[in-house]
Order: structure tokens, then sequence, then C-alpha cells
């Protein structure tokens, strides 16, 4: 997400999430976007405009049920924004105001399952924190406390099965990690070790189906993509490679198919969008582009 980073999430349904949502972002030569780009997630194509987000801003993340999608954070011209805001996954239209982060932050990791969202880390007036709160996504209003993460951490990828959060990589202290650790999302609480990443990365994206959580590029044009079961814990394995190695990219996915989209390459904003078949391991494929090529954007699916 999350910055980018994004959560993808899953909840309890079945193959029903049938459209993914980019989210905001930065655009080479025009800073923030206030763009919301979907697609059918079943169906190879082009991204095609859902809507505008409130507020135009970058390394925010997004995170959804079944039918809403809301994101929350980022950068704003330079300042951390505190914005929540969301849409009804399935009309497409501009996003409405939900509530308000506790604080100002940016480039934070998100999950949820069927009912509850989470928010995790990020930075705060350019220092890392480990705060964690959560919102019931029917219900807009601003957060409340979860708990602490096992470190302050920024730039780390979440994702969600049905019952359990996960953030993967990050920053912490001024380096690179390649911790895993997971919440309960259902029940609040400090985060808990899971196991490792097979490198140390940040600024990745992820995606998860109701079994397996993938974490795809990073930090340095990385084309790695790393899977685990989320309810064993346990390191990361070797999942396949992205068909475009990059940072700042954003992930979601329905209950088989995971999909990549922006990031940066080389220094360049990238409109590519790929995609995996998640329980089988192997290399991305090619989806469609973006309506615009934009890195540090948040994605999420839904119905």
């Amino acid at each position: 997400m999350s910055q980018n980073v994004v959560m993808p999430y899953r909840f309890a349904a079945t193959d029903a999430i049938t459209r993914g949502l980019f989210c905001g972002g930065e655009i080479a030569g025009s800073g923030d976007s206030n763009i919301i780009d979907y697609i059918t997630i079943a169906t190879l194509g082009d991204a095609l405009d859902f809507g505008d987000l409130t507020v135009a801003r970058n390394r925010d993340a997004s995170l959804a049920s079944e039918t809403r999608g809301v994101t929350g954070g980022g950068e704003i011209s330079g300042g951390d924004s505190d914005t929540m805001d969301y849409v009804t996954i399935a009309t497409l239209g501009n996003a409405l105001d939900f509530g308000d982060l506790s604080t100002l932050r940016q480039a934070l990791g998100a999950c949820a399952d069927a009912t509850r969202g989470v928010w995790m880390g990020g930075e705060e007036s350019a220092s890392y924190t480990n705060t964690m709160e959560y919102i019931t996504i029917a219900s807009a209003s601003n957060t409340s406390d979860f708990g602490d993460l096992l470190a302050a951490n920024q730039q780390g990828a979440g994702l969600a099965d049905a019952t359990r959060g996960v953030l993967g990589g990050g920053r912490v202290g001024g380096s690179t990690v390649n911790v895993i650790q997971y919440i309960t999302i259902a029940s609040t609480g400090n985060s808990i070790d899971f196991g490792n990443l097979t490198r140390t990365t940040r600024m990745a994206g992820a995606c998860a189906s109701a079994t397996r959580g993938v974490f795809a590029g990073g930090h340095g044009d990385s084309n790695v993509m790393d899977y685990i079961t989320i309810a064993t814990l346990g390191d990361a394995l070797d999942f396949g490679d992205l068909l475009v190695g990059r940072m700042t990219l954003a992930g979601l996915a329905s209950e088989t198919r995971g999909v990549f989209g922006g990031g940066l390459v080389s220094g360049s904003d990238v409109d590519h969008i790929d995609y995996i078949t998640i329980d089988t391991l192997g290399n991305a494929a090619d989806f469609g582009n973006l309506s615009v090529a934009r890195q540090w954007l948040g994605a999420c699916a839904g119905a």
C-alpha cells in the first residue's frame, strides 16, 4: 500500500468479489491524484474510471468489506493526512467522507475482515508509528485504538483472510525489514510475530485469498513474490516473479486471482497491471493498464 500499501483483504464470502479499485496515488509531473480506477477481476483488460476521492493524495492505503471500500491517510502536498473516505464498490461515483484517523499519517498498512478495517503503522510528521486503529466499515466514524505493532513501522504491506490480518516488511528505525506480524482482526490487541519474508522489503504490494497471502515487489524494483499460508505461522516461501519488477505498487484480490497495479520502475511511474492465480505458484501475467501511470496508490476489492 500503504507507502502504499495496500491492503488487500479477504472476507468470509465466496467468489462474490468481482471488482477491484485502485485509489489515489502520485502522478509524475502532476502530483497527488484523486483518481479511482476499477477493474473486473475475472476479466482481463484496462482499468476504467470509477470516480474521485474526496481529497487527492498519495501514500494512502485502502481496505474493504464485501460492499464498501475505504481509503485512509496519505500525503497531501507534502503533508500528512487523516482523511478517510469511502465508496460503495458496486456503484460508480465519487467517494464520501467517512471520518478521520486519530493522527495525520502516510505510508500505512491496512487490512480488513467482513466488518472491521485496521490501519497499521505509518509515518507521522517524519517519525514512524506503531499505532494500529480500526473502523467498523459499515458505519462512517472516526477510528478507535486497536493496539500496537511489534515496532514503529512504515511502508509495510497488509493483507488478511476472514480472521487474521498480516503486515509484511516495512521500514523500522531506518532499516528495511523482513518481519511478518499478525493480528486477530475481531479482537483488539498488539500484533504477534508470524515469521519472516524471504527478503527484506518495503513499498511492496500484497493480496490474499481465503487461505494464502502474497507479498509482491518492493524497493529496488524487486520482482519477487513471496507467499504465506495465513492460518499457519511460519516463514514465507517463493511464489514466482512479477511481470514487471517495481516498488510502490498496490495489490488486491478475488477469491482466486491476485492483481497488482501501478508502481515505480527505474524512477518512472508505470501503468502496468499484472495478475496471478493465488493458489497456483508461478510468475505473473499481463492483465492490462491503469487509466494513468502512477505510484503510491491504495487498492481494495469487493462486489
